[in-house]
C-alpha cells in the first residue's frame, strides 16, 4: 500500500482572524518556518506532505479562492527568482513553490456545508486510493527528529493497511474543544489504539463515563490531532451521511464512528505538537514554536527575553 495523495482542507472562513482573512485567505498568512524562511501557512503544510512521501496534493477551497491561491504562489515564485536571484534561500524557496505547483489540484466547496462535506468533494481526486488528510489551519512540529508528524501516521497506515488517526493525550478541561475517543491497546505497539468510541466535544462527566483509555494519566483523554490517513471507504460513509443529513452541516465525527464499525481504524499518539493558527493568538503561538524549534532558536529566545524585559520596564 502507498499513500501518494494528500488533501488539505482550506475552504472555511474565520471571523476570529477578521479583518485580515477577508482580504487574504487565512492559510496564506505568513509565518517564519523552521528553516528561517517566511512562508504562507499552507506552503508549510504542503511541504510537510511532500517530505512525507506524498506525490499529489489537493486543496479544498471556497469559490473564487483557486485563482487567488495560484496568483499568490506564482507571485512568490516570480519574486524569489527575479528580486533575490543571488540568494540561496530564494532559490530554495522558488524550487519548493514550483514543486508544490507541479503537484497541485484544487476542488471547490461551493457552500459551507461542514468539514465532512469538504472532504467528500475530493472523491474524484482520490480515485479509490488511501490518502492523507490535513487541516489548512494546523501547523505541526514533530518531536521525532527522524519523522514529520504526517510521516508517522503514514508509516503505521502502510504497515497495518488501514485508516489511522493522529491523536494527542489532552487534559480534561480542554476536551470540550475536540473530538475525543477511546480504544484498546493494539498489538505490542506503544501509543497505538484500536478505536472503539468517539464523541465530538464531550463534557468532562461524559468523558469520565465513556471515554477513559487504559494507560493514560488520570484526567487525560485521547483527542484528534487533525491529521489522518483514510482508506477510500470513507467516501461511501460520507455519502451515506450526506444522504440522510438535511440540516446542511456534514460532520466528520459520525463517519469516524461508522468507520470503526466497518473496518480496522487505529489511533496513533503523535510525537509532536499541533498549533491552530485560526485562533486569536494561534498564529503568534505557532510562530514562537516554529522559531524555537528551528534555525532561529537563539534569535527567537533573545527577542522574547528582550520583549519581556521591555514590558517589565513600563
Amino acid at each position: 500500500m502507498k499513500i501518494q495523495k494528500a488533501v488539505i482542507t482550506a475552504a472555511a472562513r474565520n471571523e476570529r482572524l477578521y479583518p485580515a482573512a477577508t482580504t487574504v485567505q487565512k492559510s496564506m498568512l505568513p509565518v517564519i518556518d523552521m528553516d528561517g524562511i517566511n512562508k504562507p501557512i499552507i506552503q508549510i503544510i504542503a511541504e510537510e506532505a511532500l517530505q512525507s512521501g506524498v506525490e499529489e496534493i489537493c486543496i479544498v477551497c471556497a469559490a473564487g479562492d483557486e485563482e487567488r491561491y495560484l496568483e499568490s504562489f506564482q507571485t512568490l515564485y516570480n519574486t524569489s527568482l527575479k528580486l533575490y536571484e543571488q540568494r540561496t534561500w530564494a532559490a530554495s524557496q522558488a524550487q519548493s513553490i514550483k514543486n508544490i505547483l507541479d503537484r497541485l489540484t484544487f476542488v471547490v466547496q461551493s457552500e459551507p456545508l461542514g468539514y465532512g462535506h469538504a472532504v467528500y468533494q475530493t472523491k474524484d481526486f482520490v480515485k479509490n486510493e488511501p490518502f492523507l488528510l490535513l487541516h489548512g489551519d494546523y501547523l505541526s512540529i514533530s518531536s521525532n527528529y527522524q519523522k514529520r508528524c504526517s510521516r508517522q501516521i503514514i508509516d503505521l497506515a502502510i504497515e497495518e493497511e488501514c485508516s489511522v488517526a493522529a491523536v494527542n493525550p489532552t487534559i480534561e478541561h480542554q476536551i470540550s474543544k475536540y473530538g475525543t475517543l477511546t480504544g484498546r491497546n493494539f498489538k505490542t505497539y506503544n501509543g497505538v489504539y484500536q478505536i472503539e468510541k468517539i464523541i465530538e466535544k464531550p463534557s468532562i462527566s461524559q468523558a469520565e463515563l465513556e471515554l477513559k483509555t487504559a494507560g493514560l494519566r488520570a484526567g487525560y483523554y485521547l483527542c484528534f490531532f487533525g491529521m489522518y490517513v483514510f482508506q477510500p471507504i470513507i467516501f461511501d460513509l460520507l455519502a451515506e451521511e450526506i444522504d440522510k443529513n438535511h440540516n446542511g452541516n456534514i460532520l466528520l465525527t459520525p463517519v469516524h464512528q461508522k468507520l470503526t464499525q466497518n473496518e480496522k481504524y487505529l489511533a496513533l499518539e503523535i510525537q509532536g505538537k499541533r498549533y491552530d493558527t485560526s485562533k486569536k493568538l494561534g498564529l503568534m503561538q505557532a510562530q514562537f514554536a516554529l522559531g524555537l524549534s528551528g534555525q532561529m532558536r537563539d534569535e527567537m529566545l533573545t527577542t522574547l527575553l528582550q520583549t519581556l524585559a521591555d514590558y517589565r520596564k513600563e
